[in-house]
């Protein structure tokens, strides 16, 4: 895995609920450790629904939320409020318009990516849709919204998305999210170990947090300063 200089690579989903905590937990420990402006983040997509050949599942989610979001607490985290027709059963529209800002630049994919999280998770807003997605464009200070209505509407970052399931179904990347420093330096969702016990119920069982290191996310952003 190839990562610039200043940057980590994240390979993670967007509707990802632990995907939200580790990415919400990179930003605020950039700030504190006044990283901003020499470590930047590359987004790329782990599209758990080409993996599993099935849509972004309720049940799951549900069960995952509350769960992942005692990792960051301030995230942005509500049950989903929408009416159940308005779940987003795809995320890959909003995978591939983070490839597409990434062709503005990092700091633009950067901020739709954060964007995209806090909307689905945070504000129960259908994040497949088109109209959706730019209104959370346009909420972004370092986006062009109209270049980027443009390049999805002509699909040019499509390739971009299933490049990187390619890469996703490779040996080095394990799930969502992992993390990749430029000195080789890699895990999937640093610090946290979590567990999984099989029920009944309609997610098919529950999780936990079975351990949590935070410090593990400093030691990515240094590695990348270095």
């Amino acid at each position: 895995m190839q990562v610039a200089p200043g940057t980590i690579a994240i390979w993670s989903d967007i509707g990802c609920p632990w995907s939200h905590a580790v990415v919400w937990r990179l930003h605020e420990a950039r700030r504190r450790l006044g990283l901003e402006g020499r470590v930047t983040f590359d987004h790329h997509a782990f599209p758990l629904e080409l993996f599993n050949n099935e849509p972004t599942p309720f049940p799951q989610r549900a069960a995952d939320w509350p769960v992942a979001a005692q990792l960051a607490p301030r995230a942005g985290w509500q049950e989903w409020s929408a009416p159940p027709h308005g779940w987003p059963v795809t995320m890959l529209p909003s995978m591939e318009a983070v490839q597409a800002a990434k062709l503005q630049s990092l700091t633009a994919a950067e901020e739709l990516d954060r964007g995209l999280r806090r909307a689905f998770f945070g504000e129960s807003r259908c994040i497949s849709l088109r109209h959706v997605i730019l209104e959370v464009a346009n909420e972004c200070e370092s986006l062009e919204v109209s270049a980027l209505a443009e390049v999805l509407d002509s699909g040019r970052a499509r390739a971009s998305l299933f490049d990187d399931w390619a890469v996703a179904r490779g040996d080095e990347v394990r799930g969502a999210a992992h993390l990749f420093a430029p000195d080789g330096t890699n895990a999937q969702n640093p610090g946290i170990t979590i567990g999984w016990e099989a029920d009944d119920g309609p997610a098919g069982g529950v999780t936990s947090i079975e351990g949590d290191d935070p410090s593990a996310i400093d030691d990515f952003l240094l590695a990348a300063a270095r």
